[in-house]
């Protein structure tokens, strides 16, 4: 079987859409949790945005001219964020992904690192992943739910401006050993991002409160009052990804009313810092 990866077009988001939908719909469903796309519409939505943003990059594997899988990578700054990553059902265990995958990994070869998140559930993908060469860093679990506290009143909560970019990346730096420039920048502009003041420093950031962003804090308080304010503020029920390590700030999370949903595995190769700190991830890393 000759399959050929290359860059992706326009042409190809209703049919990566679908394959999109159709790869993960089949596995979540195999193992009893509810799939991350509601419809073919929603998954071609998402490949919209990632086709639209200059510094995202779209790989589609081919079988015999007919369109059967395809990865995405965030290139908007030093560690690539990987992801999704999806194969038509038909050809699956075929080495379509792995192929797709090692395209990827040769893509991104001059970066600093590389990341993603795999569901634990999927033995398939995270051999894949092993077999490439990404480590696994943390067991995440992903929550949803609507938190049942208040603001905390002694750390101060507001939308993130352009001014504090440069204390965000700090803060960022200090966790994790690797600044989030561009994507934080990108959440500003769309006005997702929150910050916690506290003593008059930046002390918590999330650039959307959300399965799509991240978080980094000094102390969990300074994160849950992220939190809180976000539950106030946009009323909808939260999800996030958390790392089960994170103890007593997962525990605050249940506590406040979030339930776990699905449990994923944080993978890496290259750069890496145990991190500093509390967080939150993305759904990339």
């Amino acid at each position: 079987m000759l399959v050929k990866i290359r860059p992706e077009t326009r042409q190809d988001i209703e049919p990566c859409g679908r394959i999109l939908f159709e790869a993960f719909k089949d596995v979540f469903e195999r193992h009893h949790f509810p799939p991350p796309f509601s419809s073919t519409e929603k998954a071609c939505q998402s490949l919209e945005f990632y086709f639209r943003h200059p510094s995202w990059c779209g790989l589609v594997a081919e079988v015999d001219g007919q369109v059967v899988g395809s990865c995405f990578v965030d290139e908007r700054d030093l560690i690539r964020g990987i992801g999704p990553v999806s194969i038509d059902p038909r050809f699956q265990k075929s080495g379509v992904g792995r192929r797709l995958m090692e395209a990827m990994l040769e893509r991104c070869s001059g970066a600093a690192g590389m990341r993603l998140t795999q569901d634990a559930f999927n033995t398939a993908s995270i051999s894949l992943y092993t077999s490439l060469g990404f480590k696994v860093r943390e067991p995440i679990v992903g929550l949803k739910g609507r938190l049942k506290g208040r603001a905390l009143k002694k750390i101060k909560v507001l939308p993130l401006r352009r001014e504090g970019l440069q204390a965000c990346d700090a803060l960022c730096h200090k966790v994790h050993g690797i600044p989030r420039t561009n994507e934080l920048r990108d959440a500003v502009r769309e006005s997702t991002a929150l910050a916690a003041v506290r003593d008059g420093r930046i002390t918590a950031y999330a650039s959307s409160v959300s399965r799509q962003g991240h978080g980094v804090a000094e102390t969990d308080e300074d994160l849950q009052a992220v939190l809180l304010f976000a539950q106030a503020r946009y009323k909808r029920p939260i999800s996030l990804l958390v790392p089960a390590r994170q103890a007593d700030f997962l525990r605050w999370c249940l506590n406040q009313g979030l339930r776990v949903v699905d449990p994923l595995t944080l993978m890496t190769v290259g750069r890496y810092q145990e991190p500093e700190g509390c967080f939150f991830i993305s759904v990339r890393y």
